[in-house]
């Protein structure tokens, strides 16, 4: 495996604090221009102000904090700063995840929705190991619209929840040859009216398939952006709507995949890889997860991990290994 993604796994205790002397040329959100920084031995500065006592230090790390750990804030963080902050995470991800992408096995935008359409309830693993079979039997919305539904039951029955699956399945396939031609549709408009098709899938398939920027809210996403404070929002709508006021539109589509790579190798909903984060300089919820370098270390998964990936056939520039087809043991 490529020793590419070793910043994540390498950064120990020094590793984070290197990050955090990187982070001390950008003024820490909620801190004034006015707030004394730490000197060298972790001090506050001793020259007097005028009224003859010590400057007040009010904010910046100790020498006893965590290392990685942010930095308290003397006052709630201002929406200017939590931008800001919220921009160089992202900054800061493009460079732990280069080769982010989406984690479903396609070659056509047909192939994309239906994918997305199984993996709810299920990972995206299960369903690159579910699709070949699938595509083969069934290339096309002509042809699948025209499938038994026990034999298209299955064949997506590892997937789970297939019975349901399968009737959407068939109405997405009938719909597209009734009111689109047997094309997919380039607008989410279009997509949401689609059986089992809303708008986190139309954003899927729209971002990565018509290259139309959007955002993808799964349950990754939305508990990282939580977790990063950039909303307090639990309706997906309602998340996608204040992160897209936050981030340019041109970056929608890779901040999702940045995200969600995140959350699925580092960031986990359980148990946090704290003391292994590359951000944690910048996360106000560091110190949910694990905070040892060492134990944090093990908690990372895929290509972090040593691990294999979700995708049979991962893109090029991915420095992980594939997965293994269905039914096949891991490398």
């Amino acid at each position: 495996m490529s020793n590419k993604p070793v910043r994540a796994q390498a950064m120990g205790s020094a590793g984070v604090t290197a990050a955090q002397n990187s982070a001390v040329g950008e003024q820490a959100p909620g801190a004034s221009p006015s707030e004394v920084p730490l000197s060298p031995q972790g001090k506050g500065s001793t020259k007097k102000q005028a009224s003859g006592r010590p400057a007040k230090q009010t904010a910046g790390p100790t020498a006893k904090q965590a290392p990685g750990r942010p930095a308290k804030q003397s006052k709630p963080e201002s929406r200017l700063a939590m931008i800001r902050r919220a921009r160089r995470i992202n900054r800061e991800l493009a460079e732990v995840y280069p080769y982010a992408h989406p984690e479903l096995d396609f070659r056509n935008p047909f192939e994309l929705l239906v994918a997305t359409v199984l993996s709810a309830q299920t990972t995206d693993l299960r369903v690159n190991q579910t699709t070949p079979a699938l595509f083969a039997a069934y290339p096309t919305p002509e042809a699948m619209a025209a499938a038994a539904p026990e034999d298209l039951e299955e064949l997506i029955r590892p997937t789970g929840f297939f019975r349901a699956k399968s009737r959407s399945l068939l109405g997405l396939s009938q719909a597209l040859c009734e009111k689109f031609g047997g094309e997919v549709p380039g607008r989410l408009e279009d997509l949401v009216t689609l059986p089992g098709v809303g708008r986190k899938t139309a954003n899927v398939v729209l971002g990565n398939a018509f290259g139309v920027p959007g955002i993808t809210v799964d349950t990754h996403f939305g508990r990282l952006v939580r977790r990063f404070k950039w909303t307090e929002q639990e309706d997906p709508e309602k998340v996608e709507e204040e992160i897209c006021a936050i981030f340019p539109k041109s970056e929608w589509t890779m901040l999702s995949h940045r995200v969600v790579f995140h959350g699925r190798r580092i960031c986990h909903a359980r148990k946090p890889a704290c003391g292994a984060c590359p951000i944690a300089p910048l996360c106000p919820s560091y110190g949910e997860g694990e905070t040892d370098p060492e134990k944090a270390r093990k908690l990372l998964k895929y290509e972090k991990g040593g691990q294999p990936g979700q995708r049979l056939s991962p893109p090029a520039d991915y420095p992980g290994l594939p997965a293994p087809p269905l039914g096949a043991p891991a490398p």
